[in-house]
């Protein structure tokens, strides 16, 4: 999969794929996105002494580097499985100024991630492990049960096939009960799915650039 590294609006990186005419991220900020949708509208609302993370898209790490900022300052023990079909390359993810605008963070964390083996525990900090899966949702074997699912997959115009009920429904089956799902996406179709499952579904204030997002909490 071809990507080009693009700046964003608040300064950080996103990467761009032409033959999708879509970005990993919002151009008007990538860390102010993923900091709104999954840490403030997730992680704070599903926060707890322990928690277990599954994350649909690894990407370029951020929502890994943003949840362990806010483990470290929260004294949250964290299980962190991420899956995700086409990894970055050295040389993408080399390039990424995340470690530059995000405090807090151990060194060379971003290569940390990506460079961890796939299919093992990686302790990031001693309260932190990373597992990373080669797969994507629909294929994914995670195992457990997980408080929190950071639903990041490619625009629903874009990847259709990971914004179904039938995918939906999955999440709410590894989630545990009063377990949360956010989404950027507010797609009156993507609510739909989700209230179709089960889930009680909200229409949270979007990050900049766009005016709503979605959190859906198991019944």
């Amino acid at each position: 999969m071809k990507r080009e590294l693009r700046l964003t609006a608040d300064g950080s990186h996103t990467l761009y794929v032409p033959s999708l005419d879509e970005s990993y991220h919002s151009i008007h900020g990538a860390i102010q996105e993923s900091n709104h949708v999954f840490i403030r509208e997730g992680f704070l609302e599903a926060l707890k002494p322990s928690m277990r993370i599954l994350e649909t898209g690894l990407g370029t790490g951020l929502n890994v580097l943003l949840t362990l900022r806010e483990s470290l300052r929260t004294f949250t023990a964290v299980h962190y499985h991420s899956v995700e079909r086409y990894p970055l390359e050295k040389g993408e993810y080399g390039c990424l100024n995340y470690e530059m605008l995000i405090s807090g963070l151990p060194e060379r964390i971003v290569f940390k991630i990506h460079d961890a083996p796939w299919e093992k525990d990686l302790t990031l900090d001693e309260n932190f492990i990373l597992h990373k899966e080669r797969s994507d949702f629909r294929t994914m074997q995670p195992g457990g049960k997980f408080d929190l699912v950071y639903f990041d997959a490619f625009a629903p115009n874009k990847q259709p096939e990971l914004w179904t009920k039938e995918i939906f429904s999955k999440a709410y089956g590894l989630l545990n009960p009063g377990g949360i799902l956010v989404t950027y996406s507010s797609k009156s179709i993507v609510r739909k799915e989700l209230t179709s499952c089960g889930f009680a579904v909200e229409k949270r204030p979007g990050p900049p650039g766009k005016r709503e997002m979605t959190r859906a909490i198991k019944r």
